[in-house]
């Protein structure tokens, strides 16, 4: 067997791992379920305008919050961010938490990011 026959199954075999690695790593930045990217653009879009613009602009926006931040953190910020508006003892734990503030701030940075790229 001449070199170019001993190496087509090595070349193969790293075709298929190539594959696989893109595959992972852009499951891993699309982890995001359809109806949370769709959330925020609908609440991108109320408070940036409802025009054609804004719609690329707050789709780009999610795709960078999605590349920086996992779709648990989102979720994490997102919870914080909503029960830390509820009065009383429950509200408290939300904005005194520290595992909630640093989600928060995770995703503030994201959407500084975003901002600067797509708007």
């Amino acid at each position: 067997m001449n070199l170019a026959g001993q190496l087509r199954p090595i070349v193969a075999a790293l075709a298929v791992w190539a594959a696989t690695a893109l595959a992972a790593q852009a499951e891993e930045a699309n982890d995001y379920p359809t109806a949370a990217r769709a959330e925020y653009v609908y609440g991108c879009m109320k408070a940036n305008g409802e025009s054609r613009q804004a719609i690329e602009q707050c789709s780009c926006s999610i795709d960078v919050v999605a590349s920086i931040v996992s779709y648990e953190r989102y979720v994490t910020a997102e919870t914080a961010l909503s029960m830390s508006q509820v009065r009383g003892n429950l509200g408290v734990q939300f904005r005194t938490s520290e595992q909630a503030n640093s989600a928060v701030t995770d995703l503030r940075r994201a959407q500084a990011e975003a901002e600067v790229r797509c708007f």
